[in-house]
């Protein structure tokens, strides 16, 4: 938290700042820092390296640890069979991958971290961050329609049974629909997330002003706030969870759009 002349900075949060200095890297004449928003999305994967190795025993009677692995990939496995059916099978490895990440990294956001020169940080927060993995999961959708349908995929744009003489203008609004996919599914993990946090850091600054104010503010508005932001951390654990799910289930939506052409 960034604080001047007694005011919180509630957007402080989500500055990106280079971390062990500003040399970083060049790289072809660009200069790359190592930010902390790098560093929390290699914490992230770390983590879900670390989770999926540990479920990797194969035990005959399975510990906690390799359940909770099960349990999610199975979860995983049914959202893709009941949205794209039996060919969603060979895409259970890079939805399980996108799920948890997204996962791992909205959680991470919500640890009550203070360590000096350290602090939480949200990378789903930045559409530069879920716009990279919306269109990475795009341009998967666009290589296996291609690759299954070849030009019969751009079928997906005129709705069976439509009139001839609308053709053209269903053609290109439902183009301009296939186009902003990929711009709405990084736009609303980025939405979601950035506002709980702006949410969380006002109350938060509120609470602190009352505070040090005096006792009969705080009593009268500081405390309900502080209980009322307690009652939102609470509910931006359950959103981290299901942003992470809408993420994956739009994303099989869309596979199913490239797999099965009716």
């Amino acid at each position: 938290m960034a604080a001047e002349a007694g005011k919180v900075d509630p957007m402080h949060q989500f500055t990106i700042e280079p971390l062990f200095g500003t040399e970083g890297w060049q790289l072809a004449g660009y200069h790359i820092p190592f930010t902390n928003s790098a560093l929390w999305m290699a914490l992230a994967s770390l983590l879900m390296l670390v989770f999926v190795a540990g479920g990797m025993k194969r035990q005959l009677v399975p510990g906690r640890w390799q359940m909770a692995v099960e349990s999610f990939t199975g979860f995983i496995d049914g959202l893709l069979a009941a949205n794209v059916g039996p060919a969603g099978k060979k895409y259970v490895p890079y939805m399980f991958t996108l799920f948890m990440f997204i996962l791992f990294a909205n959680f991470l956001g919500l640890l009550p971290l203070g360590v000096v020169g350290l602090h939480a940080f949200t990378f789903t927060s930045h559409f530069s961050a879920t716009g990279v993995l919306a269109v990475v999961t795009f341009a998967i959708v666009i290589i296996v329609g291609f690759a299954k349908h070849g030009f019969h995929f751009f079928s997906l744009f005129v709705p069976h049974g439509t009139p001839l003489v609308m053709i053209p203008l269903i053609f290109c609004v439902e183009l301009i629909s296939f186009l902003v996919r990929p711009f709405s599914l990084g736009l609303r993990l980025f939405v979601a997330m950035m506002a709980g946090h702006v949410l969380l850091e006002v109350l938060s600054s509120f609470v602190i002003s009352t505070g040090n104010a005096n006792i009969g503010l705080f009593a009268i508005a500081g405390l309900p706030s502080f209980v009322l932001m307690v009652g939102i951390c609470a509910l931006e654990l359950l959103v981290a969870g299901i942003q992470a799910y809408v993420f994956a289930l739009l994303t099989c939506v869309y596979l199913n759009d490239a797999e099965n052409l009716h």
